[in-house]
């Protein structure tokens, strides 16, 4: 028997999951596109309960006005160049109330700093959201890399 308990890419679809995945896009390729930074801020919910790890623990980012920091800090800058992203075996799963979902996939995230490589391959991403007020917006992330896969 096999019962889900939620909607989700592998065997429940919904057709919220076709939003999900665009705000999960918009939120990772921005900087591809112009570095179009109102659509990843369109993708975040912008209060404090904003919270994501990066792979680096000390710079885990907590609330949006750090974030925005980084990227009118960095990002934004001419130092900062992106270049390409690709997102595979991405899976969304929704909770039965269509209020939560939850996505993980493996990020390749090509880019430039200061002319040098700066990119993340084979980077564990994870996230969670909430619809709110019609709009999915992430509220947390992680990026992780597997040990095993670590050069």
């Amino acid at each position: 028997m096999n019962l889900s308990y939620t909607y989700n890419t592998n065997d429940h679809p919904h057709e919220e999951i076709v939003e999900i995945k665009k705000t999960v896009k918009s939120h990772i390729e921005w900087a591809v596109n112009n570095k179009d930074k109102q659509t990843l801020y369109s993708t975040l919910v912008e209060n404090n309960e904003l919270f994501f790890f990066q792979p680096n623990s000390k710079d885990t980012i907590i609330g949006f006005n750090k974030l925005r920091e980084l990227v009118e800090g960095i990002f934004m800058g001419d130092d900062f160049k992106a270049i390409s992203v690709e997102i595979k075996d991405l899976r969304i799963h929704i909770s039965k109330s269509l209020r939560t979902a939850w996505f993980s996939c493996i990020l390749n995230d090509y880019n430039e700093f200061q002319g040098k490589p700066s990119e993340w391959e084979n980077v564990r991403w994870t996230g969670v959201l909430e619809k709110i007020k019609g709009n999915w917006k992430i509220f947390q992330m992680h990026f992780s890399k597997a040990e095993d896969l670590i050069k």
